[in-house]
């Protein structure tokens, strides 16, 4: 393993480096999130924080990441993200419409599972590129999903992208083990300009790319020393929290009579500042709880069938009541704004 701490420390110093300089150029061309009803912060913050983990990631790679047996794989990885993340910056410049993102992100889907990058669980190949497709669209939009606060997308990303390198550095997975290193340390080095209060956010131009490479990296891990039945449990624990929060959010708006794609405050992290958090505890409560669904994951790759199925069997129950909470937290915050808005006709 210490032969990838090279490659973390050049994506963190890159990206420490690089960030005021994308943060500057986003002030110079406009390019800046403004307030919103819907958002948290309350002056403009400039996007293209992305911009800085990508270049960042990419320098890691060519210093200290060459997989030449790997080399056809890696060049498709590469092509896909920056396409994803042409097109986020092409979103955060003119607002795309959210059918336009999700042809960007089946295409890459479709592209991924045509040159290999593909599920292989069934055996079918129909049904392996259905499931492949469906994972890299929801994992894309389970972290567009959760760059909703200060630092969050940013540190869960990174926490997953450390879980992933270790996991694949244990299987002694060499591309696998590059790549998430390189995007680890990206994401830290980012996270100084972005933990709250942010001076800079990383926007879809960050978000789409960093969800193709976790949802990848995650695709491609592979445990000898574990059977599939207990194996496709970790790269959905290591990315739980996004795929729980998307789920959660989907859930609550189809609940409510409106769109998944229409944004709120109805996120897990917004809903736990409504519980009485500070925006900061709320983000690390949240890095904690993906800290946690890493160690399970680890523990699944060693642990025995009947073990990995009840650690497995654990989280989901833990989940379960954790969306249940957060659904009755919900109901009861909008029950209070319609009492309040009641109160307020009135006297008006």
């Amino acid at each position: 393993m210490l032969d990838y701490m090279p490659v973390i420390a050049v994506g963190f110093a890159a990206s420490v480096g690089l960030a005021p300089l994308t943060r500057r150029l986003a002030q110079r061309i406009g390019l800046v999130d403004k307030p919103s009803a819907r958002k948290v912060h309350q002056v403009p913050i400039p996007l293209m924080g992305g911009l800085s983990i990508y270049l960042a990631f990419l320098l890691a790679l060519l210093m200290f990441g060459n997989q030449p047996a790997h080399l056809n794989e890696l060049i498709a990885i590469v092509l896909c993200a920056s396409f994803l993340a042409f097109v986020g910056f092409w979103d955060d410049r003119k607002e795309l419409r959210p059918r336009t993102k999700y042809v960007a992100q089946l295409t890459v889907a479709f592209f991924c599972a045509a040159v290999g990058l593909r599920v292989d669980l069934f055996g079918n190949l129909l049904l392996d590129v259905a499931l492949t497709v469906f994972w890299y669209v929801g994992i894309i939009n389970a972290v567009n999903f959760l760059d909703n606060m200060d630092g969050l997308a940013a540190g869960v990303g990174a926490i997953a992208a450390f879980f992933l390198f270790l996991l694949s550095a244990l299987q002694g997975q060499t591309l696998v083990s590059s790549l998430a290193a390189a995007l680890c340390g990206a994401l830290i080095g980012f996270l100084i300009y972005n933990f709250n209060p942010a001076s800079m956010f990383m926007g879809d131009m960050g978000s789409l790319p960093i969800g193709f490479l976790l949802a990848v990296l995650g695709l491609k891990l592979r445990f000898a020393t574990q059977v599939p039945a207990a194996s496709w449990m970790i790269p959905i624990l290591v990315l739980g929290l996004p795929i729980f929060d998307t789920t959660l959010v989907v859930f609550t708006r189809l609940r409510e009579g409106r769109s998944p794609a229409q944004g709120g405050k109805d996120h897990t992290s917004h809903r736990l500042v409504a519980m009485g958090l500070h925006p900061r505890l709320a983000v690390l409560t949240l890095y904690a709880a993906c800290v946690l669904l890493g160690i399970s994951a680890i523990l699944i790759s060693f642990a025995p069938l009947e073990a990995a199925l009840v650690i497995g069997s654990g989280v989901v129950v833990a989940g379960v009541g954790t969306f249940i909470i957060l659904e009755i937290v919900r109901i009861k915050q909008l029950r209070k704004l319609k009492a309040e808005t009641q109160q307020h006709s009135q006297k008006g």
